[in-house]
């Protein structure tokens, strides 16, 4: 039986060996998959603003798939045109596109390319700040989709790399590593400087083609070497072989005391894949046994994932008194539904917070841990997207105070149900997230001491710089000392600057040829895309 999937959307996050510092273009509005060029559309008639329903066109296809899937389901595609997979998706969009009104509606005939015409299917309505308020509008070929949901596991060296900046002169980090993996076997760790990539110049070299081969393996079994600079200032040169790595969610754990509290701290960086649920519940077992004081929660570099394992980690920051009878979050679909989810046909409910496992990977009979606090900090960045984001909405809904340490979130309070047609799966925006006091509007994102939402609270908490001098978890890394300073006093203190930009450096980027930027590249875009997606979850709920 095919699977209907439910996700938030985020963008500019992790994958295998990929993280990217927000900016610019944003995510790609296209698939990263090459089409092969389509037959021109006939046999439909278009007259603006009437709509025949999706379903009269599903599944027709100009060149329908035989057989089964990768988990055996077998395609439900018959013989049709061109026409009828364009005219599923102006009916589609129609019917379930958050802001659906706002679609101009054009003649579908008058297209040859059916991602040209996707990409015609959504709004140009702008956020506060001038963002385009839809940026998550894209397609993925719907085999490579399947190999990413049922996959935890990808290519890579196990270092995530952080394109702190991605144009001569350049600034590679490595911003984490996963255990076990060839970079760890290595000795790499956070902080460490990429200076060179199969002796290509990486600061300011200009063959990005080389650089990117390098620094983004799309199989197991590369060998490439790294000139890199260490957090001690020395010198060395490195083979790293590509393998097939699993990102462990949960990268670190630990507790320490300081000014006289003991202290939790979770480095977390995905809500997928389904192992989430488990290493979550690992984690704070260990820090309920610890009777911490205070809890940090470091999702900078979390993208987000399934909506579930996010309310289950909310409910664990919380607690039963805190959470009992209320909803960490309802989804809001477009005006047509009514009381109904348009892609489900369901009833919508509310999202409680799941206080047991939901069987991920945890038992619905396991009760889930929890440090039952009224406060906690989260370290952010503009990596930290959707289900992180969610899990901030969802405690300032009923009323945990959440401190932000750090940068201003991505902004993403809508998501989308993932939707094969005739091989290609489409992303629209068909829902927003609100939290118990019906908010949800965050699309600029979370920033410490701002306003949240054109007309929100202002955000506890102080704006930081991710600090790639020091460990992850180390007390003495800029966005977790700031978080024990805010905790003993309130205060911000005083900024440190860990930036070594000069003004040469910065104007150069200013003026830097397109072509030189690694984020302009390819199959850079395709790994945000699938850096945006992770695993999801069966209509998310257990």
């Amino acid at each position: 039986m095919a699977k209907t999937w439910i996700l938030r959307a985020g963008t500019c996050l992790t994958t295998a060996a990929f993280l990217a510092a927000c900016g610019g273009s944003g995510s790609s509005s296209t698939s990263p998959i090459s089409q092969q060029p389509t037959p021109q559309p006939s046999g439909n008639t278009w007259t603006q603003g009437q709509f025949s329903p999706a379903s009269q066109f599903k599944n027709e296809c100009a060149a329908p798939r035989s057989g089964s899937d990768a988990n055996g389901n077998a395609f439900s595609d018959v013989a049709g045109t061109l026409s009828d997979e364009l005219f599923w998706l102006r009916s589609w969009s129609n019917e379930t596109y958050l802001w659906y009104n706002e679609i101009t509606d054009r003649n579908p005939n008058g297209f040859s390319n059916k991602l040209n015409y996707f990409d015609e299917l959504k709004t140009t309505a702008t956020t506060a700040s001038g963002n385009a308020r839809d940026r998550f509008h894209f397609t993925y070929d719907s085999a490579e989709w399947l190999d990413i949901t049922t996959s935890g596991s990808s290519s890579g060296y196990g270092a995530q790399f952080a394109l702190v900046t991605s144009s001569p002169p350049r600034d590679i980090r490595v911003a984490y590593i996963e255990p076990n993996s060839p970079a760890s076997q290595a000795g790499l760790t956070r902080g460490v400087k990429i200076l060179s990539v199969d002796g290509v110049d990486a600061i300011n070299g200009s063959d990005t083609d080389t650089l990117n081969a390098g620094l983004f393996p799309t199989t197991a079994s590369e060998t490439h070497s790294f000139g890199i600079e260490r957090l001690d200032g020395s010198h060395a040169t490195i083979s790293l072989t590509s393998a097939t790595v699993t990102q462990a969610p949960v990268n670190a754990v630990s507790t320490f005391d300081q000014n006289g509290r003991t202290y939790g701290y979770v480095h977390f960086t995905t809500f997928s894949p389904r192992t989430a649920e488990l290493a979550l519940f690992e984690a704070f077992e260990q820090l309920q046994t610890a009777n911490i004081d205070d809890l940090v929660l470091d999702l900078r570099y979390n993208g987000g994932g399934l909506l579930a394992i996010a309310s289950q980690l909310s409910y664990m920051v919380a607690g039963p008194s805190r959470t009992s009878g209320l909803n960490f979050e309802t989804l809001q679909f477009n005006d047509k539904s009514g009381g109904t989810n348009p892609v489900t046909g369901q009833q919508i409910s509310p999202t409680p917070f799941y206080n047991t496992g939901v069987g991920f990977t945890v038992p619905s009979s396991r009760q889930a841990p929890t440090v039952s606090k009224p406060r906690v900090f989260v370290l952010t960045t503009s990596r930290s997207c959707s289900a992180s984001e969610a899990v901030i909405n969802g405690l300032r809904g009923i009323d945990v105070e959440v401190i932000q340490i750090g940068g201003q979130t991505c902004g993403k309070p809508y998501g989308f149900y993932a939707t094969d047609n005739c091989g290609t799966t489409y992303f629209t925006i068909q829902f927003r997230g609100v939290n118990n006091k019906n908010f949800g509007d965050y699309a600029d994102g979370f920033a410490p001491a701002q306003p949240v939402g054109t007309l929100g609270d202002v955000m506890p908490g102080c704006p930081v710089s991710d600090d790639f001098t020091k460990l992850l978890g180390d007390p003495t890394e800029t966005m977790l000392s700031t978080a024990i300073a805010y905790a003993s006093n309130g205060v911000c203190p005083t900024p440190t600057s860990v930036s070594t930009k000069t003004a040469q450096d910065l104007a150069a980027q200013i003026n830097a040829d397109p072509a030189l930027d690694l984020r302009n590249d390819p199959r850079i875009r395709a790994l945000e895309i699938a850096a945006t997606l992770g695993e999801t979850a069966e209509d998310n709920q257990p």
